[in-house]
């Protein structure tokens, strides 16, 4: 029985199964040849368009009400001033906020003391005017901003870029399965399978900044983009097709 036929019971043999039923039918076709499998990761590079920071606001004071209402007002400054550069609402997102009670430890008494609490609050920033980070970081620290991380830089659709991977991915595992092929004897090879992983998108680099005195504030902070880098990981399963072992 050919493989066309084989398939084509199969699928008879599927209509006829009750309608409460559900089968998952898993059909392997064996390789006539020898198999060899190649695993083959390409990256491109390209300059990114989005950039992420974050921003956040600590605030400490007696009462746990007190400290929240003035971290309130504190990253509402940051966050109006995010908006009044033209950062857009929906580029900005809480990732976190924290109240904790603060103690120092007393040694002549040999106890906790309490000392009030305090609370943070972290905002995720995506910036798609990547010239305009250093300003922008610059003023969330005019604004209040006392702890600032980032840059990341990404690419927003790297969807081009990532099948420009595949397809070099693909013609690297197509050359070198036919290299093997000619060197045992056989003329070509036949794709049984193939499966892909995702990489990432690049090391970007990571910066932490103190929060500084606007004296300190003589220029706006360099940024260098660079470029960043997106691709894909493909396992490729041949069959040597056309001639014999040497």
């Amino acid at each position: 029985m050919t493989i066309r036929t084989f398939l084509a019971a199969l699928s008879a043999a599927a209509l006829t199964l009750p309608a409460s039923g559900a089968l998952a039918a898993e059909v392997e076709i064996t390789a006539q040849g020898p198999v060899i499998e190649l695993s083959v990761f390409e990256s491109v590079t390209a300059d990114p368009d989005l950039v992420t920071i974050g921003a956040g606001v600590t605030s400490e004071a007696p009462t746990a009400v007190e400290a929240m209402r003035q971290n309130a007002a504190e990253m509402r400054r940051v966050i109006d001033r995010l908006i009044a550069l033209g950062v857009a609402e929906e580029d900005i997102q809480t990732t976190g906020i924290n109240l904790n009670a603060r103690y120092d430890y007393d040694r002549t008494r040999e106890r906790q003391v309490f000392r009030g609490y305090q609370v943070s609050n972290r905002v995720s920033v995506k910036l798609r005017e990547i010239e305009e980070t250093g300003a922008v970081l610059d003023a969330l620290v005019v604004a209040g901003a006392t702890n600032l991380s980032g840059p990341s830089f990404s690419i927003e659709d790297d969807e081009a870029a990532k099948d420009l991977a595949r397809e070099r991915a693909i013609d690297r595992a197509q050359a070198r399965a036919e290299a093997y092929a000619r060197m045992l004897g056989y003329s070509g090879v036949k794709v049984l399978s193939i499966s892909e992983a995702i990489q990432g998108r690049g090391p970007s680099p990571q910066m932490a900044m103190r929060a500084m005195d606007v004296a300190e504030q003589s220029m706006t902070a360099p940024v260098q983009p660079g470029q960043v880098s997106t691709g894909v990981s493909i396992a490729i399963k041949y069959e040597m097709i056309g001639g014999g072992a040497r």
